[in-house]
């Protein structure tokens, strides 16, 4: 974690999703590969070099639910998406949203943090009770990281997260208490380190609260969802991002489909002469757009 956050503040604060359905790519473009997961592949290939170049994010969060849709070749898409980003330098986040007891949540972690499907970190669900992270914080004392869904930017999350506690307060503020006693406990694991390597999922889709839940945090890394095609606003993120820990934010679909509202990619796509290089470079500068979008808020 305090990897990810030296590189958003060299690289700036965006993560960039590959959440790469195959649907996202348009058919006249699917159809040059042997099957749509070798498509996805390959822009996803594509777009992590080009991004690592341009040096617009600082890390790629990967959704493991689109590569499972697509079957044992999806799950090894899977693994190659992964060993690319590990690759190109900047960091990993597996998006599987664990969450089990005892010798299950155990082999979840080995199965994400070693063998075909390691990662830098993972997001992790702690809503079956915080015995549940502790499999995974095991790995964090060897430089691993986790993100535990906190404040997610679903309208449901009212349902759960923001349930008032016969003590007041919030749902989302005992699993906040935990993540700080967490932090505390890892301050003489790493202790020349500023960050603790277990974050929370703060979405930036709501303005109210934001700057409450920073300053509560200050000592937490926050990956940050919502912004772009979900709605949430730069400036929103820019607080949550805040002066301290700090915090990365991620846009999917805002940068995998920026072809679909590029004037110059839809006059090929008319045309039929639309490429992949062509989609990947209005990603690329989607995200460039993306990263100066947030710094300027």
């Amino acid at each position: 974690m305090q990897k990810l956050m030296e590189l958003s503040s060299a690289n700036g604060p965006l993560c960039v999703g590959l959440d790469t359905d195959p649907s996202y790519i348009p058919e006249s473009v699917l159809s040059k590969f042997s099957s749509p997961a070798q498509a996805v592949l390959a822009y996803n290939l594509a777009l992590i070099k080009r991004v690592a170049e341009d040096k617009s994010a600082c890390c790629f969060k990967v959704q493991i639910a689109y590569y499972e849709a697509m079957g044992l070749e999806g799950m090894k898409v899977y693994a190659e998406t992964l060993r690319a980003v590990r690759e190109s330098g900047l960091i990993c986040i597996s998006d599987i949203k664990r969450g089990d007891i005892a010798a299950t949540a155990s082999a979840y972690a080995r199965a994400h943090f070693t063998g075909d499907f390691e990662t830098d970190i993972i997001t992790v669900n702690p809503y079956m009770g915080f015995d549940t992270l502790q499999p995974f914080t095991e790995y964090c004392r060897q430089g691993k990281g986790i993100f535990v869904l906190l404040r997610t930017s679903n309208p449901g999350m009212t349902d759960i997260e923001q349930q008032t506690l016969s003590e007041g307060g919030f749902v989302l503020d005992r699993v906040g208490s935990e993540l700080n006693r967490i932090a505390e406990e890892y301050k003489s694991v790493y202790p020349e380190q500023t960050c603790s390597p277990v974050g929370a999922v703060v979405g930036c889709t709501e303005e109210e609260n934001a700057r409450v839940l920073r300053e509560t945090y200050p000592n937490i890394f926050f990956l940050i969802p919502g912004y772009g095609a979900q709605g949430g606003a730069a400036r929103i993120a820019a607080t949550l991002f805040g002066k301290e820990c700090g915090g990365t934010v991620n846009s999917s679909r805002g940068i995998l489909c920026a072809w679909k509202k590029d004037e110059e990619c839809q006059k090929k796509l008319s045309g039929g002469a639309l490429t992949l290089e062509d989609i990947v470079e209005a990603s690329a500068r989607a995200a460039v757009a993306s990263k100066k979008d947030l710094l300027g808020a």
